[in-house]
């Protein structure tokens, strides 16, 4: 495929745009590095929370639970996001668009009857079988 001078032409602002942004953020941390404090002390690595000092062990652990929760909770959020977009959108989609809806809708629902099956959204229920 051959590109004639009005294509190439039409991709310079695209191309400007990168190089404009790619300048800028090499500049602000070129600036941030040459401008930034430094400083070598025994307390720069402590880590300091609300003005007090840790004692013991500060790594807490997490149930796994919590992050299945919430990459559950984006992963429908981000659907239903796609799912407005549909409904905003209805008139120019006519029939193709609603039976695509109908498709994507019932792969959710299919989805949230497995993450129910599995016990995935039990919080406090410990699972029968382990992986």
């Amino acid at each position: 495929m051959k590109l004639n001078k009005t294509q190439i032409l039409s991709y310079i602002p695209v191309i400007s745009f990168i190089l404009t942004s790619l300048f800028i953020c090499s500049i602000i941390l070129f600036l941030g590095y040459i401008l930034g404090g430094k400083s070598n002390s025994n307390k720069k690595n402590i880590p300091f929370e609300s003005g007090i000092t840790s004692i013991g062990n500060t790594k807490i652990r997490f149930s796994i639970h919590f992050y299945l929760i919430a990459m559950f909770f984006v992963i429908f959020d981000i659907e239903s996001i796609y799912l407005y977009s549909w409904s905003v959108s209805i008139h120019f989609s006519k029939w193709t668009g609603f039976i695509e809806a109908i498709l994507f809708i019932t792969t959710l629902l299919i989805s949230l009857f497995y993450l129910f099956s599995t016990k995935s959204l039990y919080w406090n229920e410990k699972k029968k079988n382990k992986y």
